[in-house]
This record gives C-alpha cells, structure tokens and sequence, in this order.
C-alpha cells in the first residue's frame, strides 16, 4: 500500500498569522524588547523573507534575542499564555478541519515550517499533529538557546531536505508515498514541486498566479 502523507506549512497557511511575529509582538508586550527598534529590524527582515534574499542565521539570531536573555523557564512559561492568549483563539475551523480530515482518512499529517520549534511545536500540538518539521534550534549544555540553527533550516529548499530525511527515517522512499503538500507561499516552491499533490493554501499573490497556470488546486480557508 501507498503510504499517504500530508504535508502543511504553518504561517498564514493553517493560521492566519505569522506566529513568529505574533509571539515577537508578545515579548515586546511583555517589557522584554524595544517596540520601535525591534518592528523597523523585523519589517526588513520580512521584506528579504517576501523577495526571497533572507538569510535564515541572521533572522534566527535575531528572533531569539528575547528568550535567550529571559532563559528557558520563564521563556516557556511566557510561551504557555501566548498561547491560551493569541494562538487558540486564532486557530480556525476550516483548518482544523483539514488537519482532522487526513488524520481521519488514515493520512500521516506533518507540519514543516520555517518557524523555529519553539515558536511552533506547542501549536502543532493544538492541532493534535505530533510530528513538526521546524527550525531546530542549538542549546548549550544547560539546555539554554544559543541562537545559532541545528542541522539545516526547514526553509525554501531545506523544507524539501528536511522532509526527505523525515521519510528516509521511515524506510520509505519518495516513490513509496503520495504527497500532499498545502502553502501559502512561493519559498515554498521547492517542495510544493516536489509532492503528489501540491495546494497553493490561501496563496500569496505569485504563487496564486503559478498554481493558476499549471492547474494546481487552490485553496482559500481564510
């Protein structure tokens, strides 16, 4: 039998928001950033991530300033109210639905995202999706971030690196499953090209226009 796998990117794909900028949003609420300072480096780091020259390292460093300085105990505990504060009352029915869809048709449901893991694997688990593919993010030897990536960065190309050693852990092969692959977004070309079925999933407005031209399914849940 063909094993079916159902492939989601996370930010305004299953959600419709950026959880990375919304717990960044968060900590500047929280007292733990400089609003001002922090929104001017963020909106040009977004301008690199929307053309496609974003260097993931920088960003990443610069996404963890706050946790790093905070540490991990009162990082996680800040996490756990950004949680029952912006993102469950932001997870909507139809994507919910959709995730629940697959795992009732017996599908195997994992989210790959370029937003590190500890933005995102408590939401996965809100969706009930135990496997995340994310940024993995180095810890020194107490455990804390050190702001540097490990391994290679589910981000553009490394989504389609990371899954694949995702399947290879498996024993599976890409010619051993069908692929559904839904995004929102043209970084995520690489491997929308590369499953069964790619779904251009509330599309940006490049890959709207591509997903039009070569007749992938569009899907608006927001």
């Amino acid at each position: 039998m063909t094993t079916k796998i159902a492939l989601f990117d996370l930010d305004h794909t299953l959600i419709s928001f950026d959880s990375d900028y919304a717990w960044n949003e968060f900590t500047i609420a929280l007292g733990w950033r400089d609003g001002d300072a922090f929104r001017q480096a963020n909106d040009a780091f977004y301008a690199q991530y929307r053309n496609g020259t974003l260097n993931i390292h920088q960003y990443m460093r610069f996404a963890t300033e706050a946790i790093r300085r905070k540490g991990a105990t009162e990082s996680i505990a800040a996490h756990s109210r950004f949680m029952s504060a912006i993102v469950l009352k932001g997870i909507q029915k139809p994507a919910l639905d959709l995730v629940q869809g697959h795992q009732k048709a017996g599908d195997e449901v994992v989210i790959v995202t370029a937003t590190n893991e500890f933005v995102t694997r408590p939401i996965a688990a809100a969706f009930g999706v135990k496997e995340l593919i994310a940024i993995e993010l180095e810890r020194d030897a107490q455990g804390e971030v050190t702001g540097e990536i490990l391994g290679t960065p589910s981000f553009r190309e490394g989504k389609v690196t990371r899954v694949e050693a995702w399947i290879a852990a498996r024993n599976l092969g890409w010619q051993d499953i069908e692929t559904t692959f839904y995004s929102d977004s043209m970084n995520d070309l690489a491997l929308l090209e590369k499953v069964t079925h790619p779904v251009a999933t509330n599309p940006d407005e490049r890959l709207r226009q591509l997903a039009t031209e070569r007749g992938w399914r569009i899907l608006d849940l927001f």
